[in-house]
């Protein structure tokens, strides 16, 4: 058999995740730090956890609706007025997915027509130009600078619109960066959005991970709402990673082409996590508060402590990573991995793996104990020395 003639072209022109690489060599070891994947270190909240297990106890192992338990999808809705101000109708405007990543998938699927494009700002999480492929549509990256915190202008939003394009991918708080929107920036970029008819696709996977600000949402802003799809879960905010929760917001007929869609390919959430998720809605505020305070803290010692060794790393305002530039080792951001994780066996993520623009950074996540974080900043300290060390030799 050809499977090169078999398998999709288009299956076939998408590479692979540039963090899978990392993951396959550490789990080849067994004293490895791991910096590298974006989830938390806190266990699911026992009192969640206790809700799911009871729906297990009480025989609720079927199917729910395709657009999830209307119970669940009340109180995302009174979750998002009362944490963000946003007002969407249960019954219409909201529909449960297996993740966050679903409801991107089914977003660019629903929206794009062959040939549209999508304005994805860069480095940023590394599904949205994948999945804009799979959809037929063509991604236009936008490299964020970190003298501009690496925030979208509306300057290079502007240059990045052409006649083709139709949504805007709206990544913040930002994987890898840390870089956040605030309202006027995002006022900025709403300005330049009115008068067309671009759609935006919000991840707001991290919104209950900020520090120092209150999340704003493209949706919160005068004449945005009937145009922004606001795609949200509850893997960060209440570490339930496996739990594979997440939900999309939107104009009623853009919902209701996604629930289409989502009805042939997954036929609902599953049943047991969405139990789960109705008690994090209810009662988890505490949880994200807990959590994000933790966060806050490691976050301040990592920015303090790679700053002090020499690595230049601008102040994340969001999510649970750090972007420092690695520039001055005079290593790519692929060698300087490999080589960390080889001779001090600490996994951090390359830039690149996170589109054009990541070369000269890598991502180091924080969602890690802080025994963890302060052994990985001493051995990246002395890899460091050692290679400025090197370097001098020859």
């Amino acid at each position: 058999m050809n499977y090169d003639q078999i398998i999709s072209k288009r299956i076939q022109n998408i590479k692979p995740s540039g963090i899978r690489k990392f993951f396959d060599i550490l789990e080849e070891m067994t004293d490895a730090i791991s910096l590298g994947i974006g989830e938390p270190d806190f266990v699911t909240p026992w009192h969640i956890r206790d809700a799911g297990i009871y729906s297990l106890e009480r025989g609720h192992t079927k199917y729910t609706s395709n657009a999830g338990m209307l119970e669940l999808r009340r109180e995302i809705s009174n979750y998002l007025r009362r944490r963000f101000d946003l007002n969407y109708d249960y019954a219409k405007q909201i529909l449960v997915t297996v993740g966050g990543s679903e409801a991107i998938d089914l977003a660019l699927r629903c929206l794009l027509n062959p040939g549209d494009e999508v304005i994805v700002p860069v480095p940023s999480f590394v599904c949205y130009g994948p999945l804009t492929e799979m959809a037929g549509g063509v991604p236009v990256y936008v490299e964020l600078k970190a003298e501009d915190q690496f925030r979208l202008t509306p300057e290079q939003l502007k240059a990045a619109i052409t006649p083709k394009t139709k949504v805007l991918v709206l990544p913040f708080p930002s994987n890898p960066t840390g870089g956040i929107m605030s309202r006027p920036d995002l006022e900025a970029i709403a300005d330049v959005l009115r008068g067309t008819d671009i759609m935006v696709v919000s991840d707001e996977i991290y919104a209950e991970l900020t520090y120092g600000q209150h999340h704003v949402s493209m949706a919160n802003l005068t004449d945005m709402y009937e145009r922004t799809v606001v795609v949200n879960g509850f893997s960060k905010s209440h570490a339930m990673t496996g739990w594979r929760m997440g939900y999309v917001c939107a104009p009623q007929p853009v919902i209701a082409s996604m629930t289409k869609l989502h009805q042939f390919g997954i036929m609902s959430a599953p049943t047991t996590s969405q139990y789960a998720a109705i008690e994090a809605m209810r009662n988890g505020d505490k949880d994200i508060e807990h959590m994000r305070e933790e966060y806050d803290s490691r976050r301040r010692y990592l920015v303090e402590n790679l700053n002090r060794i020499g690595l230049t790393c601008f102040e994340p305002k969001g999510a649970f990573y750090v972007f420092p530039c690695i520039k001055s080792s005079g290593l790519t951001s692929e060698e300087f991995c490999e080589r960390f994780l080889m001779e001090e066996k600490v996994a951090v993520i390359p830039g690149t793996a996170f589109g054009p623009g990541g070369e000269g950074y890598v991502r180091a996540c924080y969602a890690a104990s802080m025994k963890d974080i302060a052994e990985a900043v001493s051995r990246m300290d002395n890899f460091l020395q050692n290679l400025r060390r090197k370097q001098g030799e020859e």
